[in-house]
């Protein structure tokens, strides 16, 4: 009878949803934008962390990592800040991830010192953020990563005068900064810039008087979600590739879901991005066809699936070297020598001195294959370090 009725306790706490005696529940708390125009990016980090938690929670034993997600809402920092206190105080977290948006996580950044929460940025981009706080660490990129190597390229393969076309937020100016750095040390020559109102959806005045002033190139830099179809549109509108204006730019505004969706985008575009779904590397033909396993045969990841995957491969990772029983410092300095060789995106690691990501970057051409728009990589630049440190040295302690 006493076996009897231990065997009905454990199944009562396997019903439960219980963890066994000893072991550890691990509370994660993302903060995603979840509703608004932009919620397909939440969905896309969501559906990735969840992914990989059905994939590797064997990994952790007894121990189990429960997820809590709290909304933003797009680019709004006092939702961000609200949201993490509410995960800190009532939730009670152990890690913090996701922020899609630079005010967001800067917004944060004053509450998980305090708090000695340690925090994985999945996907923001403006190099500045991480020295907010020393509980950051970036799995994501940054925009001087891409930009700034393909500034250097540019000026290297015929391309000698160009324009600028930055949203007017913090990443935007980031990835301008970057393009003329590397474009100019190069010996190319900047014609002209425009910073475009984060609102705007009229791109053709700014791009007719780009056109006029007849560079080699436009260097384009939006945010993804709803604002680059506008932008490839009124492109392709005005005849730019037809006049010999070509597009580059980092590879925010041909993000792979959304090209796979059009059915007109203009020929030859050449980015600078950290990943692309059609990279025929065997372990993102792998990823690919686990995603479109478990969500469909017509889903695509994007880099913020990978970089939402990859965040919750640091999490896990840290989680598993303590077997569950978290310290925050100890946690630190295993996420900040964290590193994946067989990431979808190829091998990634952090630098633990930046805590930030140092990845490969990939050019790639917009192109069709099989009957879709894919962004095709043609040349590798290997393990790139986030050059905006060189020139804006962390002030002395």
């Amino acid at each position: 009878m006493r076996f009897r009725g231990f065997f009905l306790a454990v199944a009562a706490v396997a019903a439960l949803g219980m963890t066994p005696a000893g072991a550890e529940t691990i509370k994660v708390g993302a903060i995603l934008t979840m509703s608004g125009p932009d919620a397909s990016l939440g969905e896309m980090a969501d559906r990735a962390m969840h992914l990989y938690m059905k994939m590797h929670d064997k990994d952790l034993g007894a121990n189990k990592v429960e997820v809590t997600i709290r909304d933003d809402g797009g680019p709004n920092p006092d939702s961000a800040r609200r949201a993490a206190q509410e995960l800190i105080t009532r939730d009670q977290v152990n890690f913090l991830t996701g922020f899609l948006w630079t005010p967001n996580a800067n917004a944060v950044a004053p509450l998980i010192t305090e708090a000695k929460i340690p925090t994985v940025i999945m996907h923001t981009g403006t190099s500045a953020t991480v020295r907010l706080s020393p509980y950051f660490v970036r799995v994501a990129f940054t925009l001087w990563q891409s930009s700034y190597v393909l500034g250097q390229w540019a000026a290297k393969n015929g391309i000698h005068k160009v324009y600028t076309a930055v949203m007017d937020f913090a990443p935007g100016h980031d990835a301008e900064a970057a393009f003329t750095k590397g474009f100019t040390e190069a010996g190319g020559q900047i014609i002209g810039s425009v910073r475009v109102p984060l609102k705007n959806v009229d791109f053709v005045p700014y791009f007719q008087r780009i056109m006029e002033a007849k560079p080699d190139a436009m260097f384009l830099m939006t945010p993804t979600g709803t604002i680059p179809a506008a932008a490839l549109k009124a492109y392709s509108e005005l005849g730019m590739s037809g006049a010999g204006v070509r597009l580059i730019g980092p590879g925010d505004f041909t993000i792979d879901d959304q090209i796979a969706k059009m059915t007109d985008l203009p020929a030859g575009v050449v980015t600078m991005f950290h990943y692309s779904a059609a990279a025929t590397r065997p372990a993102n033909k792998a990823f690919v066809a686990m995603w479109q396993k478990e969500f469909g045969a017509d889903a695509v990841p994007t880099d913020l699936a990978v970089e939402a995957w990859d965040g919750m491969d640091a999490i896990y990772t840290a989680i598993k070297a303590q077997n569950g029983k978290i310290d925050p410092d100890k946690t630190m300095a295993l996420l900040k020598n964290w590193k994946n060789d067989n990431s979808p995106r190829g091998p990634v690691k952090i630098n633990p001195v930046t805590r930030d990501v140092v990845q490969n970057e990939y050019l790639r051409k917009l192109e069709k294959v099989d009957g879709h728009y894919a962004n095709v990589e043609f040349e590798t630049i290997p393990m790139v370090e986030d050059p905006w440190p060189k020139f804006n040295p962390a002030p002395a302690n």
